[in-house]
Formats: structure tokens, sequence, C-alpha cells
């Protein structure tokens, strides 16, 4: 905190909301301690679904091809 990228991030990913749940971890808690470690320098990242999916910034072509093939797998 504060993390200027993360904000940037959810800005860009705000017009999906309705499309996936957006869930934040804080990787400086303690209980976080592997993520922060594994991640530390490469602030924000991105999981879809459990796998990662990119870091730095928001791929908006790479998200959305992702979310529609998750999408279509749930229909």
């Amino acid at each position: 905190k504060p993390c200027p990228l993360c904000d940037e991030a959810k800005e860009v990913l705000e017009p999906y909301k309705k499309r996936f749940i957006l869930q934040e971890v804080d990787i400086t808690l303690p209980e976080n301690s592997s993520w922060y470690e594994k991640y530390k320098y490469d602030i924000p990242v991105f999981h879809l679904n459990g796998k990662f999916l990119m870091k730095h910034r928001v791929d908006i072509k790479k998200f959305e091809n992702q979310l529609a093939k998750l999408e279509l797998q749930n229909d």
C-alpha cells in the first residue's frame, strides 16, 4: 500500500466485474508470505480460476480470451 498499478488494474477490469469475482490478496500480510516470496517484485499478478494469467499490467485481449473460454466451459 499504496499500489497504483493495482488501482489501475482494478479500473481496467471494472467493466468485467459481472463476469468474474475479483479476489484481492495483500501479499504483505504474514499469512500470505508464500505469495510475497513468489511475487514481491511482480505486482500486480493475476490468476484466473486458480491459474497464473499475467503480471504487471492487464493484457486485456489475453484476459478476454481466457474469460470467454471459461464461460464456454461453464455453459
